[in-house]
């Protein structure tokens, strides 16, 4: 369960590599760090541009719109690809657990 909740609250692909799903988690660690590295690229350019403005001084063009887009798309990817690893774990985890073996002459008992 903690699995799922990190999968999906914190970081898609920490969960994943927890269980030892290292593929799958690899894959989703990729897609969401670089979907938010991209996010971060924009706003950080979006906030220099806000600055520059405060002081009146040139202001520099606008971030591309295309980092904040592939970086959610990039992002969601990595999201969504989490949410399914997520689900095959519940489901997995429902799976009945062996039953113990059964002892044949107990101790004590011959």
């Amino acid at each position: 369960m903690t699995a799922i909740l990190v999968n999906l609250t914190a970081t898609p692909g920490l969960g994943s590599l927890m269980c030892g799903r290292p593929w799958a988690g690899l894959g989703q660690l990729a897609f969401s760090v670089s979907g938010f590295c991209l996010i971060m690229a924009w706003m950080v350019r979006l906030i220099y541009r806000s600055m520059m403005a405060q002081m009146d001084n040139a202001l520099p063009p606008m971030p591309a719109s295309w980092l904040w887009q592939w970086g959610v798309v990039l992002f969601g990817a990595g999201w969504l690809w989490s949410l399914v690893t997520s689900l095959s774990l519940w489901r997995d985890s429902k799976v009945e657990p062996a039953t113990p073996p059964k002892i044949i002459n107990p101790p004590g008992k011959m």
